[in-house]
């Protein structure tokens, strides 16, 4: 079901910022913190960048914020994790609030679907499987998750920006395939590296409903905003955040609150296109940085099979989109007089 668009209200938005500012403020100022603030200023700066990402792509902000902590900064994996989850409870929240607040369309029978399994799969993952998870398979799956994701954009970017609208399914099947995926990627890829069920859900848009990327994007930003919410409070209330992630998100909070949603809007101005090619290069860059850095450990036989992940997800990647395919052509078979089997947004 997508939303047609109302008259756009912004209030609630910059009420949004108003409160965040001065709480920010009072922790920053109140506390005597400022002295933190400045001496993680690097994670400020990398996340100007990665909020844009967070706000114009469906890759959230622990895209760019993970691998700057882990591969550049050298702190550990699992701290990368848990502010990966902090910065985008603040950016991706931003960015979903003006997203609602300009009433784009959203493919919402499916979000509602993933939000519920995401609910449920968050908290098992965190608890369960993230503890068990050694550091380098962290950083592997990371590498793998983002290196496939950007090999589809570089290989299918044409297909997939051309879609118009999104195949029309039933609800119940929105619904269900949101929940499935809500409760798979919440209790593992996101679980684990704190990012990733927004692209999960993206890549079933996309490749399998076909959905218009002025759908897709803005609903894999909801997703991640409320599945990084449900981790860093499943983290506060159980395990405790990693240390030093509290000292990260104070210096880079102020800037995710306006760059995610900002970037939201300047991609609106110069197309989706550019910055997934720009970013899909990046996915694929890390990956090389990732498997250099950790040689040592990987080796021939790691890197081969490292490789052969990727391979796989690309391979689940096409799957989807053959299906997807196969099931949009079913559809329109299936309808009979005038009505078009797309469902646009406004």
């Amino acid at each position: 079901m997508l939303v047609q668009s109302p008259p756009t209200r912004l209030w609630p938005w910059f009420l949004w910022l108003g409160i965040f500012y001065a709480v920010w403020t009072w922790l920053v100022f109140g506390l005597d913190r400022w002295q933190d603030v400045r001496q993680h200023g690097g994670i400020a700066l990398a996340m100007a960048a990665g909020s844009y990402v967070a706000g114009a792509t469906p890759m959230g902000g622990g895209t760019v914020g993970f691998p700057i902590l882990v591969l550049l900064f050298h702190e550990s994996a699992q701290l990368g994790r848990d502010f990966s989850f902090a910065v985008q409870s603040i950016g991706m929240t931003s960015a979903s609030i003006l997203i609602l607040c300009r009433r784009q369309p959203l493919a919402w029978a499916m979000l509602q679907g993933a939000c519920l399994g995401s609910l449920i799969g968050t908290p098992l993952g965190v608890l369960f499987l993230a503890p068990i998870v050694p550091a380098l398979w962290i950083k592997l799956i990371f590498a793998v998750v983002w290196a496939s994701f950007g090999l589809l954009h570089l290989t299918r970017i044409g297909e997939i920006a051309g879609h118009n609208g999104m195949t029309d399914f039933d609800e119940r099947w929105d619904f269900r395939t949101g929940l499935i995926a809500g409760l798979g990627a919440g209790a593992t890829v996101a679980a684990v590296t704190g990012v990733g069920i927004d692209m999960v859900l993206y890549a079933l848009l996309v490749l399998l409903c076909r959905a218009d990327l002025k759908i897709a994007i803005p609903t894999s930003v909801l997703i991640m905003a409320f599945t990084s919410l449900v981790g860093v409070a499943t983290k506060a209330l159980t395990t405790g955040v990693q240390p030093g992630v509290f000292e990260n998100w104070l210096a880079a909070a102020p800037i995710v609150a306006l760059g995610a949603p900002l970037g939201a809007f300047i991609v609106s101005l110069i197309g989706r296109k550019p910055t997934l090619i720009f970013v899909a290069f990046l996915c694929v860059g890390q990956f090389v940085w990732t498997c250099r850095e950790e040689w040592p450990a990987l080796g021939p036989g790691g890197l081969a099979i490292a490789l052969a992940a990727v391979g796989l997800c690309l391979g689940g990647f096409e799957m989807l989109r053959a299906k997807g395919a196969r099931l949009a052509l079913d559809r329109e078979h299936s309808q009979s007089g005038p009505q078009a089997p797309m469902r646009t947004g406004p």
